[in-house]
C-alpha cells in the first residue's frame, strides 16, 4: 500500500478562493439504495507528513444546518465564493452564471456562456476565480462543447445589465475527452496560484492510465492554460492519473491537495494527491495493496456516497454525496484518516452535489435534484450554511 513519506510542498503561502464540486458514477444513476456496510478508513492514524497546522480534530463531528441562502436553483454545479462575501453558481443545463447575495438570497444571472452543449453529466460545470481577481476580474469555468471539454475565462463587469455582465470567453485548454458520463469538472486555484482541473475518463477505462489523454487526470495549469512549472512529466499538464472521475478537490491546511473519486460499482474514493502518482484505475477500484498504486484514504460503497464536492475545514474534508444523499466528515492526521468517516444530513435535503469553505466553522452546501436524478418530492435545489465542527 503506498503512503508518501511526504508531500511536494506547495510554493505560495497566499491560498486564492477555492471551488470545489462534483458529479456521478454508475453508482450516481437512479438504482435503489443497496445499504451495505459502513465506511472504511485506515485504522491506524499517522503521523503528518509536514507537521499539520491543526489540531488533529476529534472523533465525533457535528452539523448545523444555520439557514436556507436561497432557493429555486436549476441543475447547480459550480460555485466561486467573490470576496464580498456573495457566491457564483453555474448551472450545469442552463449554461448561466448565477450571482447569489448571500445575506438576502437575492439571485442575479450573469449571463450565458457560449458554447456550452449540455447533455447527459456535460455542461456547464466548474467555476474558479483568478488568484488576481480583484485586478484583473476574471472567471474561470470548465464546460462541455459540441466537441470537447474546456476550460475558458471570462471577465465579469457587474456594472453592466444582468444577464450581460460576462465577457466573451477566452479559451485557455480545450481537449479535454467528453462524454454523456464522466466528463470530470472541478476546477479551483491552489495555494501555489495554478488552475488544477478534475477530469474524467468519459467511460473510455484505457484513458485513465494514458499520460497523453487528459481523460482521468489531475491537471495542472498556469491561469494561461499552459503545463504549469514542476509538473511530474515535462510539459505535460498532467499532475496525477489513473482516475475514474475526479469531482471534488480541496487543500488542507499543509497546502496538501485532496480529491474525491468515483467508483465503479464498490468503492468510491477520497485520496492524498501526490504529483505523478497513479491511483490505480481500470485496474485498482479502492484499497488494492498494490504498490504501483496509490491508494485511497477512505473508500465508501456507491450508495453510501457517489461523491461529488470537498472541501476543508475544522480538520476535516468535508465531501458531499449524490446517491449517497448525506455529507460526509473525514477527520484528518497528516495524510491519513484519524477516525473513521463520519455521516450527517442523511436523506434531508436529496442529492448533495458541492460544499464550499465559507470560513471558519462555515460550509455552504449545494443540493441537486434537478439534475435529471433527483427524487421527485424533494423539492428545488437550494444553497445552505452550515455550522461545523
Amino acid at each position: 500500500m503506498h503512503h508518501p513519506s511526504a508531500r511536494p510542498a506547495l510554493a505560495v503561502a497566499a491560498c486564492a478562493a477555492l471551488l470545489l464540486t462534483a458529479g456521478c458514477s454508475s453508482g450516481d444513476g437512479g438504482d435503489p439504495d443497496k445499504g451495505g456496510t459502513s465506511a472504511s478508513a485506515s485504522d491506524t492514524p499517522g503521523a503528518s507528513a509536514s507537521g499539520s497546522s491543526d489540531a488533529v480534530p476529534p472523533a465525533e463531528g457535528s452539523v448545523t444546518v444555520v439557514r436556507t441562502v436561497t432557493e429555486n436553483l436549476k441543475s447547480p454545479w459550480g460555485v466561486a465564493p467573490l470576496p464580498d462575501g456573495g457566491l457564483l453558481v453555474s448551472s450545469r443545463d442552463e449554461g448561466t452564471i448565477t450571482r447569489v447575495d448571500t445575506d438576502t438570497g437575492r439571485k442575479t444571472e450573469l449571463g450565458r456562456v457560449p458554447g456550452v452543449a449540455a447533455a447527459g453529466e456535460g455542461g456547464l460545470l466548474g467555476l474558479a476565480l483568478s488568484p488576481d481577481y480583484a485586478s484583473d476580474h476574471m472567471v474561470y469555468a470548465y464546460f462541455t462543447t459540441a466537441s470537447d471539454n474546456r476550460v475558458a475565462r471570462m471577465i465579469y463587469d457587474e456594472k453592466k445589465p444582468a444577464g450581460e455582465q460576462l465577457g466573451a470567453p477566452d479559451t485557455v485548454f480545450k481537449g479535454i475527452p467528453k462524454g454523456m458520463n464522466h466528463n470530470g469538472g472541478r476546477i479551483a486555484f491552489g495555494p501555489d496560484k495554478m488552475l488544477y482541473a478534475g477530469t474524467g475518463e468519459t467511460y473510455h477505462t484505457e484513458l485513465a492510465q494514458n499520460k497523453e489523454s487528459w481523460g482521468g487526470k489531475i491537471l495542472r495549469l498556469t491561469p494561461e492554460g499552459e503545463p504549469a512549472p514542476g509538473n511530474p512529466f515535462k510539459d505535460s499538464p498532467v499532475y496525477s492519473f489513473g482516475h475514474r472521475n475526479v469531482q471534488g478537490l480541496a487543500w488542507d491546511a499543509d497546502k496538501g491537495l485532496w480529491a474525491s473519486e468515483f467508483g465503479q460499482d464498490t468503492w468510491d474514493e477520497l485520496n492524498d494527491i501526490v504529483a505523478g502518482d497513479n491511483y490505480g484505475w481500470p485496474d485498482a477500484e479502492g484499497k488494492s495493496g498494490d504498490p504501483k498504486y496509490h491508494d485511497p484514504i477512505a473508500q465508501w460503497h456507491t450508495s453510501e456516497a457517489s461523491p461529488s464536492g470537498i472541501a476543508y475545514a475544522k480538520g476535516s474534508i468535508w465531501m458531499a454525496g449524490l446517491r449517497g444523499e448525506r455529507l460526509w466528515r473525514i477527520p484528518l492526521d497528516g495524510t491519513k484518516a484519524a477516525h473513521a468517516p463520519q455521516a450527517f444530513l442523511k436523506g434531508k435535503y436529496g442529492r448533495l452535489r458541492t460544499v464550499v469553505a465559507a470560513g471558519g466553522d462555515r460550509l455552504w452546501l449545494v443540493t441537486s435534484e434537478t439534475d435529471t436524478r433527483g427524487t421527485p418530492g424533494k423539492g428545488d435545489d437550494r444553497i445552505l450554511e452550515l455550522k461545523v465542527s
